[in-house]
Order: structure tokens, then C-alpha cells, then sequence
């Protein structure tokens, strides 16, 4: 049986953000229905991640962060959380960003909201103190620009880094772009998504929402995580006959010793 797809939400007290994840799951369950899917929260939601590991048969899991690059969570709070399913092999996947899927998405969502070429953008994400966060978004806002035929998209955040989205507008209208779109680097609704589309002086587009690259890329991030624990452990069974155990296993013994 294959590893269940457990998707990781942050949690919002916007009513709209667990609509707008379930509905994004069930694009998931339509693209393969034969994989279990659920959802966890790390906060301000039920369930929360916990809850749903416990309540897994013993087996296999690859936790899919519905978050936008490589921050404290990725990093430290879903590793701390499989640590905490002894029942389970957990693997957790990379963030959703940056990929080019993501970028189809964003352009989408401000063709919707009525962007025209040529125009300047903002790309606004939550922030994060941790600078591989901040350069995932970097890149994404780099991916967005070739997208958009080459105009200017700066990277910006709600909170914990910098620029504010405010701060990047005010760069964008010095050189001259005076109705640059937001672009909303936001899964679901929730208040700094509605933060950084109210201060927009042109087209403010939507959070990313049930859309189908969106769900997509969630199949990815799944097959490359399970295709990786599938390589390790087909490593680990050569290596243990050829009596050569893997350096890792090495250094978990010794650790023991």
C-alpha cells in the first residue's frame, strides 16, 4: 500500500483557509484516487498534524508542507512532529516553492485579477526570519518576472523580513511603476493575505486557492519525496549485503556506543 499523503497546513482563523485547502485536497483525491489522503495543522485548525499521525495505522507517510519555502516549520516543526509517530516511517517532502507550477499559478491569479502586460508586481509572502526562506522567495519573484515577459516583481513580506510589501511598492513607483500589481504568495485567505492586497494600488490578485497546478505540484512534491525514500532504502538493503552499512547507519551505532 502506498504511503498515505498527509498535506500540512499552517491554520488560519479565516474560516475560508480550511475551505479553501479541502477543496485543494479534493483536486488531489480526483488526480489519484487510490492514495490516502488527509489533512494536518500545525496550528489554529483542527486537525492538528499530530492528531492525524497518531490516528494512522502503523505504516508509511510523506508529510507534503502546503508552505512556500524553507522555513522554521519545514524545517523543524514537521521533523519534530514524525519524530513524535514512532508508528509510522515518516518522510517529509520540500515545500511547495519555488517551482514553476507555482508560477503558472501566481500569473494565473493576476491575469484573473486583471493584470496587463507590461505591468510591475509585488510578490507578497508571510516572511520568515530564516534566510532560506527569504531566498526561496527570491527566486519564485525571479521566476514570476521571466513569466511576465521580464517586467520587475520584488519579493516582499507581511512580516519578520524585509521589504514590507509596502516598502517594495514605494521602490517599484521611484522608478516609475505607479499601479504595480500584488501578486498574493498565500495558499489559502487569512489576514496578511488580505493585508498585502489592501495596500495593492493596482490589481491585488488572490492567494493560490484549489488550483489545479496547484494540486499538481502537491502529487510532485509526494512522488519526489517517496522516490527518494524508496532510492535511500534500496541504498541501505545493498549495502548491508555487501557488509558495507551506509556512513548514516555508521554514526547512528557509534552514537550509541
Amino acid at each position: 500500500m502506498q504511503p498515505t499523503l498527509v498535506a500540512v497546513a499552517h491554520g488560519s482563523r479565516d474560516p475560508r483557509a480550511l475551505h479553501t485547502v479541502s477543496a485543494l485536497l479534493d483536486r488531489v483525491r480526483d488526480l489519484r484516487p487510490r492514495l490516502r489522503v488527509r489533512l494536518g495543522h500545525i496550528e489554529l485548525n483542527e486537525p492538528l498534524l499530530d492528531t492525524v499521525l497518531d490516528a494512522l495505522d502503523p505504516g508509511a507517510a510523506v508529510l507534503v508542507p502546503l508552505l512556500l519555502g524553507r522555513g522554521h516549520h519545514v524545517k523543524h516543526d514537521l521533523p519534530a512532529a514524525a519524530a513524535r509517530a514512532p508508528h509510522l516511517h515518516v518522510r517529509v517532502a520540500a515545500p511547495l516553492g519555488p517551482h514553476p507550477l507555482l508560477v503558472e499559478v501566481l500569473r494565473d491569479r493576476l491575469l484573473e485579477a486583471g493584470w496587463t502586460p507590461g505591468t510591475a508586481a509585488v510578490l507578497a509572502a508571510a516572511g520568515s526570519r530564516d534566510p532560506d526562506s527569504a531566498t526561496d522567495t527570491r527566486r519564485t519573484a525571479a521566476l514570476l518576472s521571466e513569466r511576465l515577459g521580464g517586467v520587475p516583481v520584488i519579493a516582499a513580506h507581511a512580516s519578520a523580513a524585509a521589504p514590507s510589501v509596502p516598502q517594495a511598492l514605494r521602490s517599484l513607483a521611484a522608478r516609475g511603476h505607479h499601479r504595480a500589481a500584488v501578486a498574493s504568495y498565500f495558499t489559502a485567505p487569512g489576514r496578511f493575505a488580505a493585508q498585502c492586497s489592501a495596500v495593492a494600488p493596482g490589481p491585488a490578485a488572490d492567494p493560490l486557492g484549489a488550483h489545479p497546478a496547484l494540486a499538481r505540484l502537491v502529487l510532485r512534491r509526494y512522488d519526489d519525496a517517496l522516490a527518494g525514500w524508496l532510492a535511500d532504502r534500496a541504498r541501505t538493503a545493498a549495502d548491508r549485503r555487501s557488509g558495507h552499512p551506509d556512513p548514516r547507519e555508521l554514526a547512528t551505532r557509534r552514537a550509541a556506543a
